[in-house]
């Protein structure tokens, strides 16, 4: 199935602000009755609620500071201001309400939900916890990954194989149609308990821990490749140091050609898809052409 068209989206974690590029697809079978119908990409609902600027994260966060240590919409504004994470009073409240509408939300005599899942014949399940923090509760969400319905959200202290088998049991049993497949980040305790609960069901990574889990052995080969090349530009910063008093064209040209050495050295990248060896080596490899560049000009008569 290729991509129809793509996508941009950005939404505030807690920890950074990510910019998604989504690559939707369509499917192009006449025949299927699912023709032309909309796929957006499994992982983009790990991380937020459809059209919604702040992660799931930041959502359990605030449940989190809200029913366990009853804090106020100010106080837990201030604590979300105090991670640089640029929100309002009013969205406080509005994410608050969000906790409130996914925690209560129940599999029980729902017949939109019934109808919507009856129509598309199956449902492949995508599994995901949200812990902001070590050692509280997980927000554990349940989704459909066509319909993009949610199933079921629970905040439990454990995260045990036994508890997750609750929760799948749950689901299981509500459901009009087949799960036909099941997604989640490969955790031992999920892998357990979709075992026990859904035999028959097949049970894939998500795209993203896929990645993360096959370039391992690459990662370790990139890492020892990011050491040497760093080793190539040591003598930057001396370089830099011996032109730090001058104005002249010649240093000002040494000095822009140091920072931009200096600024490849700090990107770590971003793995899976972004390592950092690779990247540094492309980054390298661009002002080597460029130094290369001038040398002829200079060169040339």
């Amino acid at each position: 199935m290729s991509w129809d068209y793509s996508d941009s989206r950005k939404v505030r974690t807690l920890k950074e602000v990510i910019k998604f590029k989504l690559n939707i697809r369509r499917c192009p079978n006449k025949n299927c009755a699912r023709y032309h119908k909309v796929y957006r990409p499994e992982a983009e609902g790990k991380y937020a609620l459809p059209k919604h600027e702040f992660g799931l994260d930041i959502i359990a966060f605030c449940g989190e500071l809200r029913y366990q240590e009853h804090r106020s919409v100010p106080q837990i504004h201030q604590q979300l201001r105090s991670r640089n994470i640029n929100i309002s009073q009013r969205s406080v409240t509005n994410l608050l309400n969000r906790y409130d509408e996914l925690i209560s939300a129940s599999l029980t005599d729902n017949q939109r939900l019934q109808q919507v899942l009856k129509e598309q014949k199956y449902v492949i399940l995508a599994l995901d916890g949200l812990q902001p923090h070590v050692g509280h509760e997980v927000l554990w969400v349940i989704r459909d990954c066509i319909s993009e319905e949610i199933l079921l959200t629970r905040s439990i202290l454990s995260s045990s194989s036994a508890e997750l088998e609750l929760l799948i049991k749950e689901v299981k049993d509500f459901l009009p149609v087949r799960i036909e497949a099941v997604i989640s980040d490969g955790q031992l305790s999920i892998r357990q308990a979709i075992k026990k609960t859904l035999p028959t069901a097949v049970h894939q990574l998500c795209h993203y821990h896929y990645l993360k889990e096959a370039i391992k052995p690459i990662m370790e080969a990139d890492r020892h490749a990011n050491k040497e090349l760093k080793k190539l530009v040591r003598g930057v910063r001396p370089l830099e140091k011996s032109v730090e008093n001058r104005d002249d064209t010649e240093a000002t040209c040494i000095k822009k050609y140091c920072s931009a050495v200096r600024s490849s050295l700090t990107d770590r990248g971003k793995p899976p898809l972004k390592v950092p060896g690779i990247k540094l080596q492309e980054r390298l490899t661009k002002i080597t052409n460029s130094l290369e560049k001038v040398k002829k000009k200079i060169s040339s008569p």
